[in-house]
């Protein structure tokens, strides 16, 4: 591993974009891991983004110990994809340890993103590019330039596509797929999904956005139109009464309050969709409902037990997700409206009911007296 480490000493450097850790000898714990350069305080760390079946998990080291982890990790997968400004490397370990490393140069380094101490990130849309939704939704100017001002919401747009980008090989080509976007509101993320699904990647997509303010989507049917986007609707409506599809390959909900999400995922679940991604809100539901005496420290505050309900709610939904077929993760999304960072829930179908996590679904609400409501929606479906 002398020769990894020697490397990663060489390209741990100001042109580094990011490696991928990938293929592992075991089928369970960590599963990839992610690495880039970030910017904290005026200093350099790599941040490393660990992905479980289930989870992500994320660390922001210094080079040395950036390092040091990464050739550890490598001591339990099979390669390493590394990209620099000039240079692309492919890292491939043996069964019996031995390193071979491939180099090739980058043809299109004058696009790629360097790190220096005003550092740019490589988002997936990039300043510059001039996108039409963008500069009508105040986020980028006609030049193609971020509105300083709308950059987080500039950053959001990007962190969203990065959840679709890694499940975009789980959708076909072949056909057209119809992707249905719960309480789209102002619908940024939905103008970017379909801008990159569309115009980026070339799959044949229809979109539909539904909402129940009515001037909020008419404001978008007309960006919609102006932008020519001919399978983009929308359409005013509430989660739990639509029923204009009877085939849907992918649900997004984003900030449904409360049980409107559990309406969603239940009509995503119902419907099969192969993916479904969903950012709770306003989780209330199990607040009035759980207790237990064992838990008192938790259960006697307000603030506590309500945070404590956010967190088993969208616990019990990755759950309930995973007992319907789909392999789910728990993961961090960036959000200016409500908090720094929010929870999102990326599941993907893969046809395999988890009878454990049926079970752990009922211990657990049994042991708080919670009663979901995507629980009862899921069962009055099986009658």
């Amino acid at each position: 591993m002398e020769e990894l480490k020697t490397l990663l000493e060489q390209i741990f450097d100001i042109e580094f974009i990011q490696a991928i850790i990938s293929n592992p000898r075991l089928k369970e714990g960590v599963l990839k891991v992610k690495v880039r350069p970030v910017q904290i305080r005026g200093d350099i760390f790599y941040q490393l983004e660990s992905f479980t079946k289930t989870q992500a998990f994320h660390e922001n080291l210094k080079k040395t110990e950036a390092i040091d982890k990464l050739v550890q990790y490598m001591r339990e997968f099979r390669q390493l994809q590394m990209t620099s400004v000039k240079e692309s490397y492919t890292v491939l370990i043996s069964k019996k340890g031995k390193v071979t490393i491939q180099k090739k140069k980058n043809k299109e380094c004058k696009q790629a993103t360097v790190l220096s101490h005003n550092r740019t990130k490589k988002y997936i849309l990039q300043e510059g590019m001039k996108i039409p939704f963008l500069q009508d939704l105040g986020v980028m100017t006609k030049e193609g330039k971020i509105v300083r001002s709308r950059f987080d919401k500039f950053r959001q747009i990007n962190r969203f596509l990065e959840f679709i980008e890694d499940i975009v090989p789980r959708l076909e080509k072949e056909r057209e797929l119809t992707i249905l976007d719960f309480g789209c509101g102002k619908s940024y993320l939905t103008f970017a999904m379909y801008y990159y699904l569309h115009e980026l990647k070339n799959y044949d997509i229809r979109v539909i956005g539904l909402d129940l303010k009515q001037d909020v989507i008419e404001h978008c049917k007309e960006l919609a139109k102006k932008y020519g986007y001919e399978k983009l609707t929308f359409l005013v409506g509430d989660i739990a009464d639509y029923e204009g599809v009877s085939q849907v390959d992918m649900v997004v909900t984003l900030h449904a309050c409360n049980t409107a999400t559990d309406y969603a995922l239940a009509k995503a679940i119902g419907w099969n969709a192969q993916v479904i991604l969903s950012v709770p809100c306003c989780q209330h539901e199990l607040n009035g409902q759980i207790y237990t005496e064992d838990l008192a420290p938790l259960m006697d505050y307000g603030l506590l037990k309500e945070r404590f309900a956010a967190l088993v709610t969208d616990g019990l939904r990755a759950k309930y997700l995973e007992a319907c077929g789909y392999e789910t993760q728990v993961l961090e999304f960036i959000d200016m409206e409500h908090t720094p960072k929010n929870i999102l829930l990326r599941a993907v179908k893969t046809g395999k009911n988890s009878k454990q996590a049926q079970i752990e679904i009922e211990k657990c609400r049994t042991f708080l007296h919670a009663q979901p409501t995507l629980g009862k929606l899921l069962e009055e479906g099986e009658k």
